[in-house]
């Protein structure tokens, strides 16, 4: 482990400042306005400390939207690549008007800090679970980016992870934070549709892969880039800089293991996550049949079956969803609309149109779930469950047959095959 690295935070500083004014004289001092909350600045006391892990292309959308809040100090990152570190350095350093960004190579430098109180994860999937675990022993809160794990062990870890520690985790769902959605979740939810039937979801790619190795090449300066931090828990192999290129579809978007978790949890881990929200964040689905005609068909214990649907969806955006019961079905998508089957779902209400699924909200909700220690929209546990649903329908694809899961044991029913594809081997020393 990276040496502890002591810091003295303004709570802190503010808390020994009164005790010393107890004991002694202290000098006059001019105190800055923005000290203690004046002209509209929030307060030192009142401040949430923010760190950042791994602030690539999404990562760096995320801080924009951290930034944006009047209570956040982003006060540290750390990152792989020497090139991503001084980047966000400097955005952070010209929001602040100061210099004070600190960089890390090694992201348990950020977590040994004290005056953190949270962190930012936005690595690729590989490491999210990894972090995230790491981080809630060390007494911070969290915002994860998704897909927030790569298979169902980790699923089942991260969320006992989240209750033992008590850590306020939200992963980057922010779809639950925007209103259109939010309200066609509510009519499945509440029976306004009639008894659930079918939730369809739209991954946008179903495709199940194991993963292999890419051409070897030169590998760089460890300050440049640090490919054995980027491996992390994964399993060795080669250096080759398409897989430090973020979204890489076509080499790595479907693989099972290596640095995603498959084909379907990349959109998957968004819209499955919205069906899950429509069945009230319910345990998964227990049957998984194979695919067929473009669908995978999956069904929960009270019998609403889940579909997975590929092509010739509904013109609402990216990400759409379709909830039917048994007298209603609403359907929704990026783009902020929702269709219904009937002008009487609304009863009269106005919902908001956001479109292009802007993820200020959901770290609002997480920053005020940070002081108040609520549960946010998209905590582990409702991670977890999405995230389950989201390998199992893998499995079945890579297998090409139906599998049953068992939400009691958390394994599938008298199939090996299946249950060998729950977990990965991890790379020393990232333990879970």
């Amino acid at each position: 482990m990276p040496k502890k690295t002591t810091q003295y935070s303004r709570r802190r500083f503010l808390k020994s400042a009164v005790s010393a004014a107890g004991a002694a004289v202290v000098a006059p001092t001019i105190i800055p306005g923005s000290a203690m909350g004046l002209n509209g600045a929030v307060p030192p006391s009142e401040r949430i400390v923010v760190g950042g892990i791994g602030i690539g292309r999404r990562g760096g959308y995320d801080l924009g939207c951290f930034l944006q809040q009047n209570d956040v100090q982003f006060v540290a990152v750390a990152d792989i690549k020497q090139k991503r570190r001084g980047e966000v350095k400097k955005i952070v350093d010209d929001h602040h008007g100061n210099e004070n960004c600190d960089t890390y190579r090694d992201f348990r430098e950020v977590l040994d800090r004290t005056d953190i109180d949270a962190v930012l994860i936005a690595t690729g999937p590989n490491w999210h679970a990894t972090a995230a675990m790491t981080a809630a022993k060390a007494g911070k809160d969290m915002y994860c980016e998704k897909p927030v794990t790569k298979n169902i062990s980790q699923s089942l870890i991260l969320a006992d992870t989240m209750r033992r520690t008590s850590r306020v985790f939200q992963a980057g769902t922010q779809r639950r934070n925007l209103p259109h959605f939010a309200f066609a979740c509510e009519l499945a939810r509440t029976g306004k549709l009639g008894k659930l039937t079918k939730v369809y979801a739209h991954p946008a790619g179903m495709q199940a892969m194991m993963s292999g190795w890419l051409v070897p090449e030169e590998q760089p300066d460890k300050d440049v880039v640090d490919w054995d931090m980027y491996l992390g828990p994964a399993a060795w192999r080669p250096f080759n800089k398409k897989l430090l290129d973020g979204f890489n579809f076509e080499k790595g978007g479907g693989f099972v293991g290596a640095f995603r978790g498959g084909g379907v949890l990349e959109w998957g881990s968004h819209c499955v996550d919205l069906c899950q929200w429509a069945v009230d964040d319910c345990l998964p689905p227990v049957e998984y049949n194979a695919r067929k005609d473009g669908e995978l068909m999956a069904r929960y214990e009270n019998g609403t079956q889940l579909i997975f649907r590929e092509k010739g969806w509904i013109p609402l955006g990216s990400c759409p969803v379709r909830f039917e019961g048994e007298t209603g079905w609403v359907e929704a998508g990026d783009s902020g609309k929702m269709v219904l089957s009937s002008p009487e779902l609304l009863a009269g209400r106005e919902v908001e149109e956001i479109g292009g699924y802007p993820a200020t909200f959901h770290v609002r909700d997480f920053l005020d779930c940070v002081k108040t220690r609520r549960q946010p929209k998209g905590n582990a546990q409702a991670a977890c469950n999405a995230h389950i649903a989201c390998h199992a329908a893998n499995i079945a694809l890579l297998l090409d047959r139906q599998v049953k899961f068992d939400n009691a044991t958390n394994t599938f029913t008298d199939d090996a095959a299946a249950n060998r594809l729950r977990s990965e081997a991890l790379r020393e020393p990232w333990r879970l």
